[in-house]
């Protein structure tokens, strides 16, 4: 399952007891409302991984987009996982102090997720 913007593509893939939904491109005002669908399409789990490895640009309006999908999981009792940040990505989490209520993580080689 996936969704396609000029700017932006996102790509849901589904299991058992997670979502990963990767993002590729730019998350800003243009692209967030297909941002926000493809986090809102994606199927209750215990755990959402967001894969932002291929985000190059996270703008205000995707921050609000994180927050509210992060308040959203959390009220089905799940959790929102930020995966792989891009160093841009990143410097926005962390300026904005997001990185303190959504947990930024890097797979190991062993396949566990380690808190940055």
């Amino acid at each position: 399952m996936g969704q396609r913007d000029d700017r932006l593509h996102v790509n849901i893939t589904v299991a058992d007891h997670e979502v990963e939904v990767r993002a590729t491109g730019e998350v800003d005002i243009a692209t967030v409302a297909a941002f926000r669908s493809a986090l809102w399409a994606a199927p209750a789990r215990p755990v959402l991984r967001l894969d932002l490895s291929g985000v190059r640009l996270l703008s205000a309006a995707g921050v609000r987009a994180l927050v509210a999908a992060h308040l959203r999981v959390r009220a089905q009792g799940g959790e929102l996982v930020l995966v792989r940040p891009d160093p841009v990505v990143e410097r926005v989490l962390r300026a904005t102090g997001l990185h303190r209520v959504i947990p930024i993580v890097d797979p190991c080689a062993d396949r566990e997720l380690v808190p940055c």
